[in-house]
C-alpha cells in the first residue's frame, strides 16, 4: 500500500464496540473501509443502516460487508467481494471476538471451543482468504486486537475468554515472523478492560452448567458480582474507547516496515506492557542466535 496514502481496509466484527469505532475512524481518515458484520440482513440491519447513514453524511467511503468469520466460505466470499470492488485490499484489522465471565469449570467444552472458534479460528479463516492476496502483492498489513490479558493481571473468571486470547497472540507473533519476508506487516493492539464504550460485557456469555456455576456463589458469589465495578475501578475516567480505534487509524497509516510489533491502549496499568516488552526482547534474542534476523526489522520486533 502506498504509505500514508488511503487504503482499503477489512475489519471483523464491526458492528459494535472497538470494530464499529474503528471502522468510522480510517473512514474518517480517508480509507475506503469495508465493515465486515454478519447477519447484515437480519439481526444485524439496524447496525448496517446505521452505518450506511454515517458513509452518507460525512461523504465517506464506508460499506458493510457480510461476514460470519466462523465461516470459510464466508470469509472467502467477503474478500472476494472487497477485491471486486476495489481491486485490492491493503489492510486487515481482526477484531471479532466475544467475551464470557463466570467460573471455568462451570462452562462445557462446546463453549470455549466456541469462544476459541470465534476469537481465533476466526483470524484463521480470514487470512486463508485474504493472504493469497497480500503475497501476491508483496505488501500489506494484519492488524490484530489483542488484550492485556494475554501477559496482564488477568483476573479469575474469565478464563475461557482469556485462553482465547492467548491463543490469538501467540498465533499473531506466529504469522508475524512467517508472513514478513512477502512484505506484509504485523501490528498487535492490546486493549486494556475497557469497561465503558464498548458492550464486551454486557453482551458476555456464561456458563451453560448452571448447577456447577451455583456451586461456587457461596465462596465467589460476592467477587463474581461485583467483578465489572472491580474492573471498572481501575479505569481513569477520562479512559476513552475511541483510543483502539485512533491506534489502529496510525499503526495502518505509518510506513511499512516502522510499525511496532505490540501498541498497548490500557489506561488501568495491568502490567502487560512490562510482561510483553521482555517476552519480545527475549523472543528476538532468540531468533538472533537461530540465524533469522532478517525477521526482525526495526517494526516488526524490539
Amino acid at each position: 500500500m502506498p504509505l500514508h496514502q488511503p487504503g482499503t481496509v477489512l475489519l471483523t466484527g464491526a458492528s459494535s464496540g472497538f470494530g464499529a469505532l474503528t471502522v468510522r475512524a480510517l473512514a474518517r481518515a480517508g480509507h475506503t473501509v469495508y465493515a465486515g458484520i454478519r447477519h447484515t440482513a437480519t439481526r444485524n440491519a439496524p447496525a448496517v443502516a446505521d452505518l450506511k447513514r454515517y458513509a452518507t453524511e460525512h461523504d465517506v467511503d464506508l460499506h458493510a460487508v457480510e461476514l460470519d468469520v466462523t465461516s470459510q466460505d464466508s470469509a472467502d466470499d467477503a474478500v472476494a467481494r472487497v477485491l471486486a470492488g476495489h481491486g485490492r485490499l491493503d489492510a486487515v484489522v481482526h477484531n471479532a471476538g466475544h467475551l464470557a465471565t463466570g467460573p471455568a469449570e462451570a462452562f462445557t467444552p462446546d463453549q470455549p471451543a466456541h469462544l476459541y472458534d470465534v476469537n481465533v479460528l476466526g483470524a484463521q479463516r480470514v487470512n486463508r482468504a485474504v493472504l493469497p492476496h497480500l503475497r501476491d502483492r508483496n505488501e500489506g498489513l494484519l492488524v490484530w486486537i489483542g488484550s492485556s490479558s494475554t501477559r496482564g493481571g488477568c483476573p479469575p473468571f474469565i478464563g475461557p475468554y482469556f485462553a482465547a486470547k492467548a491463543a490469538l497472540d501467540a498465533l499473531a507473533v506466529s504469522y508475524a515472523a512467517e508472513i514478513l519476508r512477502f512484505g506484509i506487516d504485523t501490528a498487535i493492539i492490546v486493549p486494556g478492560a475497557f469497561t465503558s464504550g464498548t458492550n464486551h460485557f454486557a453482551h458476555a456469555g456464561t456458563p451453560a452448567d448452571t448447577a456447577r456455576a451455583a456451586a461456587y456463589d457461596e465462596r465467589y458469589g460476592a467477587l463474581l458480582t461485583g467483578l465489572h465495578e472491580r474492573l471498572a475501578a481501575l479505569v481513569p475516567p477520562d479512559a476513552d474507547a475511541t483510543q483502539v480505534a485512533d491506534a489502529v487509524v496510525r499503526l495502518v497509516d505509518m510506513p511499512a516496515g516502522t510499525r511496532p510489533l505490540r501498541t498497548h491502549i490500557d489506561p488501568g496499568r495491568d502490567g502487560s506492557e512490562v510482561v510483553s516488552a521482555v517476552a519480545d526482547r527475549v523472543r528476538a534474542d532468540f531468533f538472533r542466535r537461530i540465524g533469522l534476523d532478517d525477521l526482525l526489522t526495526a517494526g516488526s520486533s524490539l
